[in-house]
C-alpha cells in the first residue's frame, strides 16, 4: 500500500503516483495507491494494510504523515517505507534515506528491512522527537503559519527566541531525579528535528535507548550560539548542553503546556512519561550504511537538497 499526503510539504508530487507505480510493479510489486484527506488517514489506511496481510506501507509526506503511519505499523509484521516529501523529512534524513521522492524508491527495491525502535510519550508513539521547552513553542507558532518550508520555520524561531522565558522541569531517569531551569528538553529516538537540525547527533534508532538533551538557559548570544551547534553537528559538545542516555525517563513541569511530537504541536499534562520500544518497527533503510560526521554529514546533506531543489526546477519545465 502506498499511502501519499496530497498537501504535505512544499514541493510538488505530480508524477508520484505513476512513477511509483511503474517502477515498483517493474520489480515485483502489486501496488494500492490511496491518498489521506484529513488528518489520521493515514493510520487508519496502515490498520487496514496490517488487517489484509499488506507486505508494507508506503507513506509518502512529511513527518506527521509518517509518524500516522508508523504508529499503526508498532509490533506488526508490515514494514514502513518511507518517501519524504514533507519540510523536515527528520527520520528519513537520520535513515540516510534520498530526501527526493523518486530516488527513495530505490530504497525499497534494495527490500533491506531492519528492526527498529521507536518512543512513546505518555503512550503516544512517535519516532523522531518529542521536546518540551523553546523547540515546543515554535513548532506551535509554526503550526499557525499559511506558509511551509525551512525560512518559515527559523522566522518563527526567531520571534520566540527574543521572547522566551525558560522553564523548570524535574527529570527522572537510571535511578536518579534532578531539577534543571531549562530552554529545551528533548527526546530523541533519531538524530534531528529535520532540516539538518541535529538535536542528538550521536543517536542511534537500533540501541534501544533514548537520548535526553538538554539545553540549559544562558546569555542571549550562548544561547545562539547553540543554534550554530545545531547545524554543525557539534551540539553536544556545547557547554550548555547536557545529554544522556536512558530506556525510559519522566519529566515533570508545574503544568500542563505545549510540547512537541515528531514535530506536530500538542498540550501534554504535567507529568509526562516517555519509553524507548527497542525494535518494534520494521523499516526500509539503505543497505549503504553512513556514518555521521559533524560539518561533514550537514555540509553533504545541504549540498543534496541544493540538488534536488535544482533537479525539481528541471523536472516542472
Amino acid at each position: 500500500m502506498l499511502i501519499i499526503n496530497p498537501i504535505s510539504g512544499t514541493g510538488s508530487k505530480r508524477g508520484l503516483t505513476e512513477f511509483a507505480t511503474n517502477f515498483l510493479s517493474k520489480i515485483g510489486y502489486d501496488i494500492d495507491v490511496v491518498y489521506t484527506t484529513g488528518r489520521g488517514d493515514a493510520t487508519r489506511l496502515a490498520k487496514k494494510a496490517i488487517e489484509q496481510n499488506y507486505h508494507a506501507v508506503l507513506a509518502a509526506g512529511g513527518d506527521g504523515t509518517i509518524n500516522e503511519t508508523a504508529a499503526a505499523l508498532c509490533d506488526s509484521n508490515v514494514a514502513l517505507g518511507i518517501i519524504p516529501a514533507g519540510s523536515g523529512n527528520g527520520l528519513a534524513r537520520h535513515l540516510n534515506i534520498p530526501i527526493d521522492p523518486i530516488q527513495s524508491l530505490n530504497v525499497i527495491a534494495e527490500n533491506n528491512i531492519i528492526d527498529c525502535d521507536y518512543c512513546s510519550v505518555n503512550e503516544r508513539p512517535f519516532f523522531c522527537t518529542f521536546g518540551v521547552g523553546f523547540d515546543a513553542t515554535v513548532s506551535e507558532k509554526f503550526a499557525k503559519q499559511n506558509k511551509r518550508g525551512k525560512f518559515m520555520y527559523v522566522k518563527s524561531a526567531i520571534s520566540e527566541f527574543l521572547n522566551y522565558t525558560p522553564q523548570e522541569y524535574t527529570i527522572s531517569a537510571n535511578g536518579k531525579t534532578f531539577t534543571e531551569k531549562a530552554f529545551i528538553v528533548a527526546c530523541c529516538n533519531a538524530s534531528q528535528y529535520g532540516n539538518n537540525a541535529y538535536i542528538a547527533p550521536r543517536a542511534s534508532i537500533t540501541d534501544g535507548l533514548i537520548d535526553v538533551t538538554i539545553v540549559h538557559s544562558g546569555t542571549p548570544l550562548d544561547t545562539a550560539m547553540v543554534g550554530v551547534d545545531l547545524f554543525t553537528g557539534y551540539l553536544d559538545r556545547n557547554t550548555l548542553i547536557h545529554t544522556f542516555r536512558t530506556p525510559s525517563v519522566v519529566i515533570t513541569r508545574t503544568n500542563e503546556g505545549p510540547a512537541h511530537l515528531d514535530g506536530e504541536p500538542l498540550i501534554m499534562p504535567d507529568t509526562i512519561s516517555i519509553e524507548c520500544h527497542h525494535k518494534g518497527l520494521k523499516i526500509f533503510i539503505p543497505q549503504k550504511d553512513v556514518p555521521f560526521r559533524p560539518i561533514i554529514t550537514p555540509v553533504n546533506s545541504m549540498w543534496n537538497d541544493f540538488k534536488i531543489a535544482l533537479s525539481n526546477i528541471f523536472r516542472r519545465r
